[in-house]
């Protein structure tokens, strides 16, 4: 095991692309255990690609570039706008709200922080932000969407370590709503003090904000349509990520009317490019997987860590700083399928809830996309707002620090992630 780990390391500093890395790596386990034949690696590629539960990632991944070929994004813009428009940095508080409203719609920070910051970044430098400001606001917000339902993230840890989906994604409602409301607050303390003014003096009349939350309104009953759905047992993940494909071609087509076909194909197109990175990705790390089960990894982790202390609270502790500190070198999607399989006997054996566990860990490996040196996101908002990765690192730390009181308040106060599962699953 341990010169695969030498391998994957070696190929990463080499700059090979991750998944190779993980492929290449994992197959020199199968080369040096004499005992399995080589046909088992191939087998276990092909086999990871045939779980019936993972067809949630992809449906989830087409539904959400559906609906934002349909007009649903500019319609939350104005929603957001209406919400936010009074108050300090009003541009950069329609970010949160948008990226709160998004989680809904994509389930992906990259996505959503890339989308913001072609949507609103031009309206922010015409008004006098910072660009690196803009992009620190565009690329954290995101996060939000990493705890909202769909969770792309969720929905594989869940997959994964055999946890149930419906309750990680209800467990993400409450951090993601707290990361907005503190970063709201991060914004508006930053905004005063640089001088960002409001877009209008008074708060948006009721009349226009229900005039806009009313066109609006379908893609705000998407994440609430699917958690209904799940917790009666209407759909398992996977169905309801197919019912979310249908819906958000229904909404395009009879709500708005404004799906095309050639939207169809651009929707397909995108989906087909982050299925295929996905998917590979989980087919090849399946042979790592097999590699720390044969030599039982899991269970020497767990003795070492019950060996440092028996109290969950310190043990849960050492694993979020080890997961903040890996996902500044290694992709968040990365982590959840190499460590999912790994952690969660671990933290059942410390009978710790693996839901609270799953969407605590999700989101403090997500923070790593902000962070150098191999944050995506930060290196995709940089790239549109044509600023240094210096500059958004010295207007983005308000923000990252804001990110960070949301880690530590879950941390603290596990009800943060199981009051609603607890609520609505029992």
């Amino acid at each position: 095991m341990t010169w695969v780990l030498l391998v994957f390391l070696a190929l990463l500093v080499l700059g090979m692309p991750v998944a190779f890395a993980i492929g290449i790596s994992g197959f020199i386990f199968f080369l040096q255990q004499p005992s399995l034949p080589l046909t088992m690696p191939v087998q276990r590629v092909l086999s990871e690609t045939q779980n019936f539960a993972l067809l949630a990632i992809p449906m989830f991944i087409f539904a959400g570039n559906l609906m934002n070929e349909t007009g649903i994004t500019k319609r939350l813009v104005r929603f957001a706008t209406a919400l936010a428009g009074h108050m300090y940095g009003s541009v950069a508080q329609v970010s949160v709200v948008l990226s709160t409203l998004m989680g809904g719609v994509c389930g992906s920070a990259i996505a959503d922080a890339s989308m913001e910051a072609r949507i609103l970044g031009p309206t922010m430098t015409s008004r006098g932000y910072s660009r690196a400001y803009s992009a620190a606001v565009h690329g954290f917000t995101a996060l939000i969407t990493i705890a909202i339902p769909p969770s792309i993230g969720l929905v594989l840890y869940g997959t994964i370590g055999e946890v149930s989906i419906g309750r990680l994604l209800a467990g993400g409602i409450g951090p993601g709503l707290l990361m907005s409301a503190l970063l709201m607050a991060t914004v508006a303390i930053t905004s005063r003090r640089r001088g960002y003014l409001p877009e209008r003096e008074k708060m948006a009349p009721l009349g226009e904000i229900l005039s806009t939350f009313a066109h609006s309104v379908w893609a705000i009953l998407f994440p609430f349509l699917l958690l209904v759905t799940l917790r009666f047992g209407l759909l398992v993940p996977s169905e309801a990520g197919a019912a979310a494909a249908v819906y958000a071609m229904a909404v395009g087509l009879l709500a708005y009317r404004e799906m095309t076909w050639e939207g169809f194909k651009r929707a397909v197109r995108l989906t087909i490019m982050d299925i295929g990175m996905v998917m590979f990705l989980i087919a090849v790390s399946s042979l790592i997987s097999y590699a720390m089960t044969w030599e039982m990894v899991p269970q020497a982790l767990s003795q070492l860590l019950l060996g440092i202390s028996n109290n969950p609270k310190i043990i849960i502790g050492i694993i979020a700083v080890f997961l903040l500190f890996l996902g500044m070198f290694v992709d968040s999607t990365v982590i959840i399928l190499l460590l999912t399989a790994i952690l969660v006997p671990v933290v059942k054996r410390l009978g710790v809830d693996p839901v609270y566990f799953g969407v605590l860990m999700v989101i403090t490996c997500a923070f790593g996309l902000l962070t150098p040196p191999v944050g995506l996101a930060m290196y995709s908002v940089c790239s549109i707002m044509e600023c240094s990765v210096a500059s958004f690192v010295k207007d983005g730390w308000p923000f990252a620090l804001a990110a960070i009181l949301v880690l530590v308040a879950m941390y603290l106060f596990p009800p943060i992630v199981t009051f609603i599962p607890n609520a609505i699953f029992g």
